[in-house]
């Protein structure tokens, strides 16, 4: 049995730091010597540009295995340490295509499957919307990690995000297990998101484990300018010290 941990970081809602995280969760588990697989599943290829990538000029990316049951196509190179599979804007065209195939929802976990034995983690970046794409890579996944922003917006949005959760467990993955939720963006001045922090640790630790949130900084979208986890830019920050300690709790769960 394979002791990959596959975690797949969702959320419906899009600008709560999916990708930031996968990136900089990725980079973190690598330091500790962990083989680590980023998978980008967002038709945006948001990830794919962070770690260096042109999506527009890739000949092969992860449609061609959910699409075509072609071999999982990993980027030759690692990049700061992690091994990528990289999308592109023709992602979108996926659930379409996919519409009337047969075990639509196992695409991805049988992509993974011959391949997973190579790494210890797998970080599936989910697209943001509770479609196909998203179910296909719930599916796969091993453990749902959240990322939530500090608004009362998005913590409300949980629950249609936990209903999502329960039914891919009732149909398609009853073994996936939460990883938890991790409160981003936060400003810890503002008293709203304060109390959207408290609001998640009251009313999500019994379902996952509530990290540490992750602070509000522009120092991200910076690092994401020059294609680097936030630490190799600015290695003193303080929001490296949460992310450090986000992944050596990520290293600890059961696969």
């Amino acid at each position: 049995m394979s002791k990959t941990r596959i975690i797949a970081l969702f959320n419906q809602s899009g600008g709560v730091a999916k990708t930031t995280l996968t990136q900089n969760f990725g980079y973190h588990l690598a330091l500790k010597k962990r083989r680590v697989l980023l998978v980008d599943m967002d038709p945006q290829a948001s990830l794919t540009t962070f770690m260096g990538l042109e999506p527009d000029e890739l000949n092969q990316t992860v449609q061609q295995a959910i699409v075509d049951n072609k071999p999982l196509p990993i980027h030759p190179e690692l990049i700061h340490g992690m091994a990528l599979v990289p999308a592109d804007i023709n992602l979108a065209a996926s659930e379409m295509q996919l519409s009337g195939a047969i075990a639509r929802e196992y695409r991805l976990k049988n992509a993974l499957a011959t391949v997973q034995d190579k790494y210890d983690f797998i970080l599936i970046d989910c697209p943001p919307s509770l479609g196909l794409l998203s179910i296909i890579s719930l599916t796969a996944a091993t453990h749902i990690l959240v990322p939530v922003q500090c608004q009362f917006k998005s913590f409300k949005g949980t629950e249609l995000l936990l209903n999502t959760i329960a039914s891919v467990r009732s149909h398609t993955n009853p073994a996936l297990q939460f990883a938890g939720f991790v409160p981003t963006m936060f400003d810890g001045r503002t008293a709203q998101e304060s109390r959207t922090v408290k609001a998640v640790q009251e009313q999500l630790s019994d379902i996952g484990t509530v990290y540490p949130p992750i602070p509000k900084t522009i120092a991200f979208a910076d690092a994401s300018e020059r294609r680097v986890p936030l630490v190799l830019f600015e290695k003193n920050h303080p929001a490296v010290g949460v992310l450090k300690k986000i992944a050596s709790s990520l290293e600890k769960l059961e696969p």
